[in-house]
């Protein structure tokens, strides 16, 4: 799975600490979801699109292996 997050990230200008903490994740979980070595749970998903106010498919998209 694709994400844009970091993308999103700068143009608010956060770090992942900052993301973390308004969402109630750990930093690491970010990072991890940024690299894509974590797919979100749902939950998560739709909480970093309310934060964004983004769709989740204007944050996540599948790959064709996904």
């Amino acid at each position: 799975m694709k994400n844009n997050l970091k993308v999103e990230r700068a143009i608010k200008d956060i770090t992942q600490e900052e993301l973390a903490r308004q969402i109630g994740v750990t930093r690491q979980a970010i990072n991890s979801v940024e690299l894509g070595k974590y797919v979100p749970s749902t939950i998560l998903a739709l909480k970093l699109s309310r934060y964004f106010n983004k769709t989740v498919n204007e944050i996540f998209s599948l790959e064709e292996d996904d």
